[in-house]
């Protein structure tokens, strides 16, 4: 029963697809397999199957770490298709009908939507209870968690499915959320502000008892992503798993719990949550933004069961410095959410790209039908309160025609159509609470820009000419004989006539990033630059993609902005992505440092790659981002930190 269904059938679809690696030889779980799958991952490669992990689970990683393969996973040739199904059926539910007749056409339809409701499993023996261990016996050390990178507050469980209720209205919630272990018998859950599973806690808490929680590893692939999608809340991510899978999810009672999980799950970890007990430190963590999320208070799970199947796989992923597997089950996300965020907030929008460096929040790009002046700037608002893409720090909106995965034409659309006096605003509100630059946790400033080409109502001023750069004078060595301080410049997008100078600087005063960029604004040789982007000095900047990863992480888009006007009237925008200090920034809020991997490990998996059998050997991404830590530990600058409980 073990072999059918669960992970091991979508680890024989992605062998038969060419699209995983078994490793047989012993492979520790502490940091070398993180090591491994960094490499693999960021080189583009395949799934990984870890058959020797000093337990009796193997484990697999990277499952859906490309576009191919998270397709795989939900049973299309690609991912639109989810979004051109969800299409269909608005179309066909939503759509006039004016006679009887056409109204009974709907029921099929209406009988295909109720078969994905989720059903409960009835006689049969569910496969995720074939091995059932309970009490002392329930030890989590028998699963190959994860400890991922050095600074790590201890192993972490990195792909559960938690499931929740309200202990009120008793609408599940089924969601991921890390999992750090303590102990054989305990962990807490990283339930942060924003999401539903909190709400759900801070319920049972009101109510003064004990919160059941179920955790259920692999199974379908569908639950992985449901678990993972920005469902409104009360909306059962297992009506959205039935429809991915085209057939209802079988529900089983767990054995320790009132809840419900599926039955074809690979392991299942039964438990509960004491709200009256004090929360305690989780962390720090090696996050999908590329840099250490620190120390804070959570909520402690307690463990009263686990059940598995007999051939049982583990399923994990690892989070870091982009790009990691995470940024395609965003992708998806993206393509999937497209017809729903048109059909209820946005009727113009054609498309939208979340860039894989912005991991998920920092920055959204769309594209829509302009036909009304201002539009541009409606969308831009709409998306800032449309579901979890309130969270988003920099929104862009370009016109039908461009593609967005092009972005270079992104840029030219926005360089040709942007004006800076009137084209680009500035708010606040709620940001992800990962997000670090902002002064105020899960509080900051956004930036939304319309890239649109602009109706005649819409062209408030006179406009500006910018002369053409000229390349020689903006090189760091040139600018460097008035600027010491200025280390390198990436020039690339200028060359491509996309008037935006990136640098490089040494931070050695007040506010310098800001201090600096308004005073090269009024240089001579910026004349042709409408946008000045300033980063740390140790930062390579020739790699466009990490520069705006370091960028819209290390930006409060708000604060560290001014729009500066030259002697020729001219505005430039200048942004400062430094690194922001206490000592010469005013930054009170710990600043957490960039993930890379201890030298030791790199050396072992160095030593060791041939016996893995993975093919030519890849180097460690981490020796490429050492010169951005500062310090040891997480915190950057060797500070200590532990919040106020």
């Amino acid at each position: 029963m073990g072999q059918k269904g669960g992970l091991g059938a979508f680890v024989e679809k992605l062998e038969k697809a060419g699209e995983l690696r078994r490793i047989k030889v012993p492979v520790s779980p502490r940091l070398e397999i993180t090591e491994i799958t960094d490499r693999i991952t960021k080189a583009g490669g395949p799934a990984l199957l870890f058959e020797n992990t000093g337990t009796e689970f193997s484990l697999l990683i990277n499952a859906y770490g490309s576009e191919r393969r998270m397709a795989l996973a939900l049973g299309v040739e690609k991912l639109e298709a989810v979004s051109e199904r969800l299409m269909r059926l608005f179309q066909a539910l939503t759509g006039p009908k004016a006679s009887l007749w056409e109204k009974l056409t709907l029921l099929p339809k209406l009988g295909e939507v109720a078969g994905y409701l989720p059903r409960k499993r009835r006689g049969r023996r569910a496969p995720c209870q074939e091995v059932v261990y309970l009490g002392k016996e329930a030890r989590l050390s028998r699963l190959p968690i994860l400890t991922c990178w050095p600074e790590d507050g201890g192993p972490f469980i990195t792909l559960p499915i938690v499931h929740t209720y309200h202990p009120e209205t008793g609408h599940r919630n089924v969601g991921m959320y890390r999992i750090q272990v303590y102990d054989d018998y305990t962990t807490a859950i990283h339930w942060q502000l924003h999401k539903v599973s909190r709400r759900h806690y801070e319920a049972w808490k009101a109510a003064g008892q004990k919160m059941p929680v179920a955790i259920a590893l692999g199974g379908d692939p569908a639950y992985t992503y449901a678990a993972t999608a920005p469902l409104p809340e009360n909306v059962d991510e297992y009506i959205l798993a039935g429809f991915l899978r085209r057939q209802p999810v079988e529900l089983v009672p767990c054995l320790t719990q009132p809840m419900e999980v599926p039955a074809d799950a690979d392991i299942v970890i039964e438990g509960y949550v004491d709200p009256t007990e004090p929360l305690r430190i989780e962390g720090p963590f090696g996050d999908h933004t590329g840099y250490y999320s620190l120390p804070d208070y959570y909520p402690v799970f307690h463990v009263t069961a686990i059940t598995h199947r007999r051939k049982a796989i583990y399923p994990a992923t690892i989070v870091g410095i982009p790009p990691q597997e995470d940024a395609w089950l965003g992708k998806a996300t993206e393509r999937i959410f497209l017809t729903p965020l048109r059909l209820t907030f946005l009727p113009e929008l054609v498309d939208m790209e979340l860039p894989i460096e912005g991991v998920f929040h920092n920055m959204a790009i769309v594209s829509i039908q302009k036909e009304y002046p201002g539009q541009g700037m409606k969308a831009i608002h709409t998306l800032w309160g449309a579901g979890q893409l309130m969270l988003t720090k920099i929104a862009v909106v370009v016109d039908k025609e461009v593609n967005l995965r092009d972005y270079w034409a992104v840029a030219q659309a926005v360089a040709q159509n942007a004006d800076l006096r009137t084209d680009v605003v500035f708010s606040q509100g709620p940001i992800d609470v990962l997000d670090h630059a902002c002064s105020q946790m899960g509080f900051g400033g956004k930036l939304g820009i319309d890239g649109t080409r602009k109706l005649p109502e819409e062209r408030l001023l006179p406009p500006i000419t910018y002369p053409q750069p000229e390349i020689a004078a903006l090189q760091a060595e040139v600018l460097q004989r008035d600027f010491p301080e200025l280390r390198e410049a990436n020039l690339r997008l200028i060359e491509r006539g996309i008037p935006v100078w990136i640098g490089t600087f040494v931070k050695y005063r007040p506010h310098h990033g800001l201090v600096l960029g308004e005073v090269l604004a009024k240089h001579p040789a910026f004349a042709g630059i409408k946008w000045i982007v300033l980063l740390d000095g140790e930062m390579p900047i020739q790699d466009l993609g990490d520069v705006f990863w370091r960028f819209a992480n290390n930006t409060d888009v708000r604060r560290d902005s001014r729009l500066v006007v030259d002697e020729s009237g001219r505005p430039h925008l200048i942004l400062d992505a430094s690194t922001k200090m206490p000592d010469l920034d005013g930054f009170t809020r710990p600043w957490p440092n960039v993930i890379v991997m201890d030298e030791e490990t790199i050396q072992k998996v160095d030593s060791r790659w041939e016996v893995y059998g993975l093919g030519p050997f890849i180097p460690s991404p981490s020796r490429k981002y050492r010169p951005l830590v500062r310090g040891k530990g997480a915190v950057a600058f060797g500070e200590s930190f532990l919040p106020q409980s």
